[in-house]
């Protein structure tokens, strides 16, 4: 006795069918899907699609809650939209010292600048001091208007008054590290005219210290107060938090320029002639 399958499928009469129905090419077919010669069915998938408030079952008089505001009403336990507070920006003062904590140790190196401006600005103090008061063994301001007057200066009392104002502001200045770069600018000025000055007084190149006309001192000022220019005061000064402090750029060129220009100008127009008359093409 044998067992009815049970795939035997009615036909239109009634009757049962033994087995699967058969396709066109004499296998059995149990869905549309399994044949692969035929044809799928297609949905137009565009009717299924939200597209208007109203598909999504929104109303369109709703308001999106804004940032911070609640956005189940206003109750304790709906949750808000967190909110990211604006950046504030960086003070300078904080700019600075992210600068400082990239750069490189610097060593003794401020140290170095303190002791150069000290020695620097010190000498030109006592100088200063000498010409206007008197102090130290010096011509006091009279004897430094006949010096000029004898020297050769068309305004005695204007070239006193220049050269007591560049020694000692600029070296006060020097000394406390407070605009340093206008400091030693006019440091500079001011001994590049008296190395004029005094090289001007004879032909030849009077590089020496044993004579009253020499240069050598005033060549190792002037150098010196360059070098300050160019290297900054360091942080052992009150300009300490200035940029001109320890990373000195094109400003110190355009200091040194203007130094030079003004110790030509002053000594042309309350002097004149050449003060390089015997130094190699001026000979």
């Amino acid at each position: 006795m044998t067992d009815k399958s049970n795939d035997d499928t009615p036909t239109a009469d009634g009757s049962a069918q033994a087995g699967p129905p058969a396709s066109s090419a004499g296998r059995p077919v149990t869905s549309p899907y399994d044949s692969p010669t035929t044809q799928m069915p297609t949905a137009d998938l565009r009717k299924d699609i939200p597209h208007t408030d109203e598909d999504l079952g929104l109303d369109p008089g709703d308001e999106v809650p804004t940032a911070g505001a609640p956005a189940g009403g206003g109750g304790d336990d709906s949750y808000g939209y967190a909110t990211i507070p604006p950046a504030t920006a960086a003070s300078a003062g904080a700019v600075r010292l992210q600068r400082r904590a990239r750069e490189p140790r610097r060593g003794t190196l401020d140290l170095g600048l303190f002791v150069l401006r000290l020695v620097v600005g010190y000498t030109f103090i006592y100088h200063g001091l000498q010409k206007l008061t008197g102090w130290f063994h010096g011509p006091g301001l009279d004897g430094t208007k006949s010096m000029m007057e004898g020297g050769g200066w068309d305004y005695p009392s204007l070239a006193t008054a220049l050269v007591i104002a560049g020694e000692l502001g600029g070296g006060i200045l020097l000394v406390i590290g407070l605009a340093t770069p206008l400091a030693a600018g006019a440091v500079l000025a001011t001994i590049a005219t008296a190395w004029m000055w005094k090289q001007g007084m004879y032909p030849g190149f009077q590089y020496n210290a044993g004579t009253p006309t020499g240069v050598e001192l005033d060549s190792i000022l002037a150098g010196s107060a360059l070098a300050i220019i160019l290297t900054g005061p360091g942080r052992w000064s009150l300009d300490r938090t200035r940029g001109w402090a320890t990373r000195p750029a094109y400003g110190s060129g355009v200091v040194v320029l203007l130094a030079l220009a003004a110790a030509i100008g002053t000594y042309w127009f309350l002097h004149g002639g050449n003060p390089l008359t015997g130094i190699g093409p001026f000979s």
